[in-house]
């Protein structure tokens, strides 16, 4: 069945990228959301074959051998194991609910088929990434998530600021891939191999011999580059925030189930790699994480734009996953993945059904009052609000607390770092509830209405995936989440149970925040921060560092190599040598009189020269 999951979105999308415009509207969306929905019931059954068994080793499908150069192998192959498995199941589920809102969100778009094939291939590529077998399937999976991505955000490239949006994305990814790839060829130099089960067995129980060598370590920090790309850590977040250029279902499905989450997976595919690299994990990851996640809700907290605000949390809510991993924490990691999969699709979809009903307006300053005219989309916004919030008993209240207590074990500043985060949190996502949907209108003779069921289906199953999905791996429910992982991650730093005074003062943290947030905007109004607030809407001033380091420089670089050495040098050495030819050319085209006399007579020296050459010679 497994190959079968990848070859369903593949074929959605070469059919509606083929014979889409054929197709008509109802047709596209059928086959694009039917694709989806059959892989996810694949992904269904072939999970629960794994259940069944949960002894079996990690089953490996060869399809064909991609290389073969001497020693080098590759096979292009999928593999099936309980982290593959959790994966394939979000992305699929997930996917196929914002394929479905789509459908109503997307039904006036001229470029209908356009969109869907764009999408069909972006769930395509997720899965080729999260069941590659080898690093190079990964790898081919990694660099088609990023395309499609490159596609999705500038879907609307006539508008100048998608189109570069589009281009950042790209150019930031391609940074953290860089350093990817010599990642991966250092990971062949050392191992002498790049299939995931053989690094295991190299690896396993801490890596042996190999615990903190040089090159491992090298390798680790050169794979966690990538991931900040791929997944928005500092310092290469820059491209995430301005990817809200797309089309709204195509965030949710990039924050919620694809993309970003694939930094995330990564480390924990390469989980024995990381831990027997030593210090890796605990030195850099659970820093650089705990920095994001703090460093990310700090800017939401002044940003007006709500689908930012929610760019901004997605950042902070990834930080929090690669803490729980520099932790040691693999269960957690991909336990809030999951969770952080319901919430904030939801609270994308209902971002989006606001923009449909006030016209594509987001701006928080022009909003409110909409609980009374929307109260789907209100309650929507509000459990994914609370769940992101860690308000209990909802699902992000369980993931979270399960991060917070592998940090307070880890060390103590990571975890107060954690804390602050958890606040700062509650405080952003009550403000935008606030100030998107209490209040007067702020156009009174607007009339904004729920979505239509298209829209409004898919929202009611991610509240209840909100609102109950934290039960997968809540410790009272027996923890199955837990135990499905176990395989891979073992007990690191997870076995012991939460303690009821430490999940009281995480809560009263989130509800702290909630009061906080409620209290300072409860009259629509913003509080002013002075130097803090400018500090956290200039971003602590990193996008203008980048402008600086970065942009300026290569603008003037590009502009110096484009008009001194371009223009300059290569243009003008072409022309001169092309102007050389033509005064050669009019000269000897004066040799061309057309007189046959003058060229019988030219024909008899040049046999006379010839004669005398022999002659001499």
């Amino acid at each position: 069945m497994v190959p079968w999951i990848v070859a369903l979105p593949l074929a959605g999308a070469l059919v509606n990228g083929l014979v889409g415009g054929r197709l008509g509207r109802r047709g596209t969306s059928l086959v694009a959301c039917l694709a989806v929905l059959g892989a996810f019931l694949l992904s269904v059954a072939a999970t629960q074959a794994l259940v069944a068994s949960p002894e079996r080793p990690a089953q490996v499908v060869r399809l064909f051998e991609w290389i073969a150069v001497a020693d080098f192998r590759i096979s292009a192959a999928f593999q099936w194991d309980p982290l593959s498995a959790l994966l394939a199941l979000v992305v699929t589920g997930v996917g196929f609910l914002i394929h479905v809102y789509s459908v109503g969100y997307m039904a006036e778009d001229p470029d209908y088929s356009r969109y869907f094939t764009y999408l069909n291939l972006f769930v395509a590529s997720m899965l080729v990434l999260v069941l590659g077998a080898n690093l190079l399937v990964l790898f081919v999976g990694w660099e088609l998530v990023g395309l499609c991505s490159y596609l999705l955000i500038g879907f609307w490239f006539e508008r100048p600021t998608a189109a570069a949006a589009g281009r950042k994305a790209f150019v930031v990814n391609r940074i953290g891939d860089a350093a990817f790839v010599v990642g991966i060829l250092s990971v062949w130099g050392l191992l002498g191999t790049l299939e995931f089960r053989e690094i295991w067995r190299l690896l396993g129980e801490g890596g042996g011999a190999l615990r903190g060598h040089p090159g491992l370590v090298a390798a680790a920090l050169l794979l966690f580059a990538g991931a900040t790309g791929k997944s928005a850590q500092l310092p290469l977040y820059v491209w995430l925030p301005d990817a809200m250029e797309g089309p709204t279902p195509v965030s949710a499905l990039i924050h919620a189930a694809t993309m970003v989450t694939a930094g995330v997976f990564l480390v924990g595919r390469l989980w024995p790699l990381f831990e027997a690299a030593g210090p890796v994990l605990a030195a850099v990851v659970a820093p650089v994480g705990a920095a994001t996640a703090l460093f990310a809700a700090s800017v939401a907290v002044a940003q007006y734009d709500l689908k930012r605000v929610l760019a901004y949390s997605t950042i902070s809510q990834l930080g929090y996953m690669f803490l729980a991993l520099g932790a040691g924490a693999g269960h957690a990691a991909f336990f809030h993945l999951t969770t952080h999969a319901f919430f904030k699709a939801l609270l994308f979809l209902a971002a989006g059904s606001v923009m449909h009903a006030v016209h594509g307006q987001i701006d928080l300053r022009h909003l409110g009052g909409l609980r009374r005219s929307m109260p789907l989309t209100f309650l929507g916004f509000v459990v994914g609000a609370l769940s992101l919030s860690g308000i209990p008993p909802l699902s992000g209240f369980w993931s979270k607390e399960e991060i917070l207590h592998a940090a307070r074990a880890h060390a103590a500043g990571i975890w107060v770092v954690a804390m602050a985060t958890s606040f700062v949190t509650a405080y952003y996502a009550t403000r935008a509830a606030v100030l998107a949907f209490w209040g007067e209108p702020a156009d009174p003779h607007a009339h904004p209405h729920d979505p239509p069921p298209a829209m409004a289906w898919p929202m009611v199953g991610l509240v209840v995936l909100s609102a109950f999905g934290g039960f997968l791996g809540a410790q009272w429910a027996g923890a199955p989440l837990r135990a499905f992982l176990q395989p891979l991650f073992g007990d690191h730093g997870e076995a012991s149970s939460v303690a009821g005074a430490e999940v009281a003062v995480a809560v009263a943290v989130a509800l702290a925040g909630v009061v906080a947030g409620w209290w300072a905007h409860r009259a629509r109004q913003e509080p002013d921060l002075g130097p803090l607030g400018r500090a956290l809407a200039a971003q602590w001033g990193v996008e203008a560092a980048y402008h600086r380091a970065v942009v300026r420089p290569a603008k003037a670089l590009s502009q110096l190599l484009a008009e001194r050495v371009d223009a300059g040098a290569v243009d003008r050495a072409a022309s001169g040598l092309a102007d050389l030819v033509v005064r050669a050319a009019a000269a000897v085209r004066t040799w061309q009189t057309g007189n046959v006399r003058q060229y019988a007579a030219g024909v008899l020296a040049g046999a006379v020269v010839l004669f005398a050459y022999w002659v001499l010679r």
